[in-house]
């Protein structure tokens, strides 16, 4: 699975918000074709590594895979049958904030149809809408 990162600031942040359009990550930059969100949404590390795990299955030795998101920010969940009050829950797993526009995963070195076909598999993994692009 990815890994959480090395160390961050604040062990523990608020939800927040996801508002606006992506303005970086939005061209394709190091394969050919990408796959890009339509919507804004919150994507698992979990998530991640089971599209990483379609794609690798499918791309084999013939291309190259990139992603292009990384799960930085921590979710709290407190246990279940746990009274309300008595602060924050421990860190239960990690996200990245998608706004719509950003390019999640790029893969060179496969033909356009298995490109398609590759990334129409991934996207029924995504909790959002996304779309393929290329270079």
């Amino acid at each position: 699975m990815l890994q959480q990162p090395k160390r961050t600031k604040y062990r523990k942040i608020r939800k927040g918000r996801i508002k606006g359009i992506a303005s970086k990550k939005v061209k394709v930059a190091f394969g050919t074709y990408g796959l890009k969100s339509l919507e804004a949404g919150r994507i698992t590390a979990r998530q991640i590594e089971a599209c990483r795990k379609v794609i690798m299955r499918r791309v084999k030795n013939i291309g190259k895979l990139w992603i292009r998101v990384f799960p930085d920010i921590p979710v709290t969940q407190k246990p279940t049958e746990v009274r309300m009050g008595k602060g924050k829950g421990n860190v239960s797993f990690w996200v990245a904030k998608i706004r719509p526009g950003t390019i999640m995963f790029e893969i060179d070195g496969v033909s356009e149809e298995l490109a398609k076909n590759i990334f129409r598999k991934t996207a029924h993994k995504l909790p959002v809408l996304t779309r393929i692009v290329e270079k």
